[in-house]
């Protein structure tokens, strides 16, 4: 029996959450799993709930699990609230309370999806690309931080702060990943201005003599943004630091026609590791049933291959979303090629009778 912690969040959270659910129950029947699944509570509703974003007892919750599912978090409700009280401290908290320091994103641009895609189909080619983030580090991390008036001046200040050891481990992660798909490395930086960039430079092709049989290129990271919308094909894993990795990461999801066909894994040295669709918690359409579900039912198929190492279930569900698409079935994010429109609990079901 696996437990899995199901954190659905704010916004449309819960209706992709859902979705995954019902993938993941269904193959519970066919592979002969067992799943356990907890609720707890994140984000805004955290905080309507307890006053913060990531209570003792989500924490507890997740501890006591061997795999965490994440929905969304955030909205116009908890806007105005401080910043150690936004609903994105909630994911923030848990990547380091776990000591998440990679996140996986993988942009693959299914066939039936190309005009979707902003970029022209000789362009795009056949997109397959694996972003790798440090997760836990950089700006987002580094202290000092914070907001000062001086003589009526108002400053506000970030630390951008790397260690060789930070470096070292995510590289390690982005090299196996490349050995295992076409064995390229693009590690973008900016080491023409910044010292943590140097550093993770040379870190990086000191990690490079360790798998002689990837190939490791550099590239600053305003070219690569360039480079991923007029030659996205040249790139196999992209390994970049946080705030970098969390750019790049959402450009390359447009890439694919629609932020809400990606999902992502937060890896650490030891599990629970964390999976989460990429996009936002969408308040807008939340509630409508426009949502795409397939970033979330796609992140349960990662959780299947990393945590459980259950790659025929895994590939199940992957083969089930691919054929849902290539029978023209759409949600309203993807509709371009559509054969029928579908809401989000009718894509959930489609994919399941597909496994």
């Amino acid at each position: 029996m696996y437990k899995i912690a199901f954190l659905a969040g704010d916004g449309i959270g819960p209706e992709v959450m859902a979705e995954a659910g019902k993938v993941l129950k269904t193959v519970e029947k066919k592979f002969g799993f067992k799943f356990d699944f907890h609720e707890g509570l994140a984000g805004g509703a955290a905080i309507d709930a307890y006053g913060v974003p990531l209570p003792e007892s989500t924490v507890k919750l997740c501890e006591d699990c061997d795999a965490i599912l994440f929905g969304a978090v955030g909205g116009p409700k908890w806007d105005a609230l401080s910043s150690q009280l936004r609903p994105e401290k909630a994911i923030l908290g848990l990547r380091k309370h776990f000591g998440l320091y990679a996140n996986l994103r993988p942009a693959v641009l299914f066939p039936p999806l190309v005009g979707a895609s902003p970029i022209k189909q000789e362009i795009i080619g056949n997109l397959d690309l694996l972003i790798v983030r440090e997760l836990t580090g950089g700006l987002y991390f580094g202290t000092p931080k914070g907001r000062e008036e001086t003589g009526g001046v108002v400053r506000a200040f970030d630390t951008m702060v790397y260690t060789e050891e930070e470096i070292k481990r995510v590289a390690h992660i982005a090299f196996k990943a490349a050995q295992n798909r076409k064995k390229r490395v693009t590690s973008v930086d900016k080491a023409n201005v910044l010292a943590t960039s140097r550093l993770w430079r040379e870190v990086v092709e000191r990690i490079a003599k360790e798998y002689p049989d990837v190939e490791l290129s550099h590239m600053y990271v305003d070219n690569c943004s360039m480079q991923l919308v007029v030659n996205p094909g040249q790139f196999d894993v992209i390994l970049t630091e946080n705030t970098f990795g969390d750019i790049l990461s959402d450009e390359s999801a447009v890439l694919t026609g629609s932020i809400g066909m990606l999902p992502s894994v937060s890896l650490g040295d030891k599990k629970p590791y964390l999976y989460e669709p990429t996009h936002g918690s969408a308040p807008d359409i939340a509630g409508t049933g426009r949502a795409n579900p397939i970033a979330c039912i796609l992140s349960a198929a990662m959780m299947l291959e990393y945590s459980f190492g259950a790659s025929e279930a895994s590939n199940a569900v992957k083969q089930a979303v691919t054929r849902a698409l290539d029978e023209g079935y759409r949600t309203s994010d993807i509709k371009t090629g559509a054969g029928k429109v579908v809401s989000t609990t009718e894509m959930g079901d489609v994919i399941v009778n597909f496994i």
